[in-house]
């Protein structure tokens, strides 16, 4: 991984120098396709650039409409408890329900952050939404202590708004934004409310 990010941060480094020499007035997410669709290097650049964007954009979302609909299905839905017709016409709408979620996603990202850099939107709502996760990972492996499970799903919703909250007085009145450091705070309070929670339910399974 450091190998492979030194070189994609070489190639911006090359890419926004090319730019600048060039009189190209590209920056962040726009300098790619600019200097591919605008540098003056032919039509095969322009052509392999949109070949390869549609090849990498189709496969990453046939792979995750994929994942989402399978875990939706038989995680929530348990669609392995009903007929075979009816796993099939099921899967069929959470798939197309899962499609217009991402349509939405796209124009939110085109439209509401337009002035961002995408990459650095998706760590910021990651900070939120992959908090709980890491608190539960977390409270698993560095504790032998058990929790109340019926009260983790609100731990989960509560940590993230908590979260805000605390960046969000931070940046008011003390003019201080964690950033990317919500995940820690977010996986924090969600250690925290576990550990709370604990309470009679301290035994692990193995030691009950």
């Amino acid at each position: 991984m450091v190998i492979v990010n030194f070189f994609f941060l070489s190639l911006g480094v090359l890419l926004t120098e090319y730019a600048a020499s060039h009189g190209i007035d590209a920056h962040k997410d726009a300098l790619f396709p600019t200097l591919a669709m605008e540098g003056n290097l032919g039509y095969v650049v322009p052509l392999f650039f949109i070949l390869g964007l549609i090849a990498a954009t189709y496969s990453s979302a046939d792979g995750t409409l994929t994942a989402l609909t399978t875990s939706f299905s038989i995680d929530i839905l348990e669609i392995k408890k009903k007929t075979s017709d009816a796993q099939t016409r099921i899967r069929k709408r959470v798939h197309i329900m899962f499609s217009a979620i991402m349509a939405m996603t796209i124009l939110i990202f085109k439209y509401f952050i337009a002035d961002e850099s995408v990459i650095a939107k998706i760590f910021q709502f990651a900070g939120y939404t992959y908090g709980p996760l890491l608190g539960l990972y977390a409270y698993g492996l560095f504790t032998k202590w058990g929790t109340n499970d019926k009260l983790i799903p609100y731990i989960a919703i509560l940590a993230p708004i908590l979260t805000y909250f605390i960046n969000y007085i931070c940046i008011t009145y003390f003019n201080f934004d964690f950033g990317f450091f919500v995940l820690i705070i977010n996986g924090l309070l969600t250690f925290i409310g576990l550990a709370l929670t604990a309470g009679k339910h301290n035994k692990t399974p193995l030691e009950t």
